[in-house]
C-alpha cells in the first residue's frame, strides 16, 4: 500500500531554517509530480511547492525565494529546505502527490500522511 510519511517539522524562530523529508512507500515517486501543501489553524489546505517528474519546480507567492522543493528518487524522499521562516509559515504540512488519479490508489486516505507540524515564533 502507498503511504507518504513527512518528518523534520519543529519550533523554530522567525527568520530559521527547516527541511522537511517525505518518504513514500509502495510506489516509486521519481515517474510522478509531488507538492508540499501546508494547512493552518482555521485555513484550507494550500499547495505550497510541487516538482514534476522532469523536476520543474512551481512556488506559492508567499514562499518564492524561500522555499525550496526538491527529491532524491534513489531514496523515495520529497525535501522542503525552507528558509527566513516567518510566523505565517506555522501550519501542519503535507507532502502529497498532484494527481488525483494517483492518489485513489492509496485508498480512502487519498495518500495523505499525519503531516509534520512547524511552527515559527516571532
Amino acid at each position: 500500500q502507498v503511504q507518504l510519511r513527512e518528518s523534520g517539522g519543529g519550533l523554530v524562530q522567525a527568520g530559521g531554517s527547516l527541511r522537511l523529508s517525505c518518504v513514500a512507500s509502495g510506489r516509486i515517486i521519481s515517474l510522478n509530480s509531488m507538492g508540499w501543501y501546508r494547512q493552518a489553524p482555521g485555513k484550507q489546505r494550500e499547495l505550497v511547492a510541487s516538482i514534476t517528474s522532469m523536476d520543474a519546480t512551481t512556488y506559492a507567492e508567499s514562499v518564492k525565494g524561500r522555499f525550496t522543493i526538491s527529491r532524491d528518487n534513489t531514496k523515495s524522499t520529497l525535501y522542503l529546505h525552507m528558509n527566513s521562516l516567518k510566523p505565517e509559515d506555522t501550519a501542519v504540512y503535507y507532502c502529497n502527490y498532484i494527481s488525483l488519479t494517483v492518489r485513489t490508489g492509496c485508498g480512502d486516505n487519498a495518500c495523505w500522511g499525519q503531516g509534520t507540524q512547524v511552527t515559527v515564533s516571532s
